[in-house]
């Protein structure tokens, strides 16, 4: 069974999402305090909600921590939606974001896109101007060494780049991505291309091209 941790400090939030997901047969657990989180049993989460705006410890700072233990899909829960939170949470490798107030259904669908993406097979490591993916294990090695990419940059550098030469709007690349077409949540896209592009200039690599008023795409 799918096992999910939800870390929020509003018991309502909590007792919401345990029943929205309970009822896919996920096997839910609910932390309302940070601190009884036991970091030995983390691996065992196939995703994680966490709450941006929490006392004491906030959910950057627990992503943060997380990052260096787990690599499953990390979505942040937040009424904070201006581009430079969205982009601070991404930054630290938070793979989504859901925006308070939010609905079941829409919460039901984005954790089931992500898990998607966490189970779908792939087999095969495709050259692409001599940037290597490997699908299987969605990792990107560019001479020899391995960029390192959060799941969700991977996943929008394979889509440009197994499409390389074709433009794609913000809100195509975060309906593929992401499997939910929520046209308020299309900033997410240009804060992960952000952080793509500067791992890829570290790495001696510009492959993403702005096509303006249109989108991306892979050079």
């Amino acid at each position: 069974m799918i096992r999910i941790l939800a870390i929020d400090d509003e018991k309502g939030i909590l007792r919401l999402i345990e029943n929205a997901l309970i009822r896919e047969e996920y096997d839910v657990t609910t932390l309302d305090d940070p601190s009884q989180l036991d970091w030995n049993r983390l691996g065992d989460y196939q995703l994680i909600l966490l709450d941006v705006m929490m006392p004491g410890k906030d959910g950057f700072s627990l992503c943060e921590e997380m990052r260096e233990r787990v690599d499953c899909p990390i979505l942040f829960l937040t009424a904070k939606t201006e581009e430079k939170d969205i982009m601070k949470g991404l930054g630290l490798g938070g793979d989504d974001y859901i925006s308070k107030p939010f609905g079941i259904g829409e919460l039901r669908a984005r954790v089931a896109a992500h898990l998607r993406r966490e189970t779908r097979e792939k087999k095969h490591v495709v050259s692409v101007d001599g940037v290597q993916f490997h699908l299987h294990s969605k990792k990107v090695i560019y001479q020899g060494a391995e960029i390192g990419f959060t799941k969700s940059e991977y996943a929008i550098c394979e889509y440009l780049a197994l499409n390389h030469g074709q433009v794609f709007s913000k809100e195509r690349i975060f309906e593929h991505v992401f499997g939910y077409d929520k046209e308020s949540d299309v900033s997410a896209i240009t804060e992960h291309i952000k952080n793509i592009r500067a791992k890829c200039q570290k790495a001696g690599l510009e492959p993403i091209e702005t096509v303006w008023g249109i989108g991306y795409r892979w050079r």
